[in-house]
């Protein structure tokens, strides 16, 4: 068994300009399939177009409002809300309310900077 707390982990900013914190990885677990993180969007702030080329992404809406924008076809999002980004499929998601965008992303295989391509 394995149990990690979400404030052990440290923030820090992805390739695609998120603020992301680990809360099951390879950097703190014996995870080795997927990855789960917490990211934050500040008020107005959008992460930069990217893909990744192996990774499948689910992010889950805990807080906050936005817009996510998949391979062109764009979408309001909130609180309670699952998004499904195949791999290779060129995203981004952007903070349209009034506080922060919190959402929790989860990667098979794990995300990692080198599967990240700008896009």
């Amino acid at each position: 068994m394995e149990i990690v707390q979400r404030d052990d982990s440290r923030p820090f900013a992805t390739k695609d300009g998120s603020i992301i914190r680990s809360i099951l990885d390879r950097t703190n677990s014996t995870v080795m399939h997927q990855s789960l993180a917490e990211a934050t969007l500040p008020r107005g702030a959008a992460t930069t177009p990217h893909r990744h080329p192996r990774a499948e992404e689910i992010y889950y809406i805990l807080s906050g409002n936005g817009e996510i924008v998949i391979e062109g076809r764009s979408a309001a999002v909130g609180p309670n809300t699952g998004i499904l980004i195949p791999p290779g499929a060129c995203h981004q998601i952007r903070n349209t309310g009034q506080v922060d965008l919190v959402f929790l992303c989860c990667c098979a295989p794990p995300y990692s900077h080198e599967d990240t391509a700008m896009g």
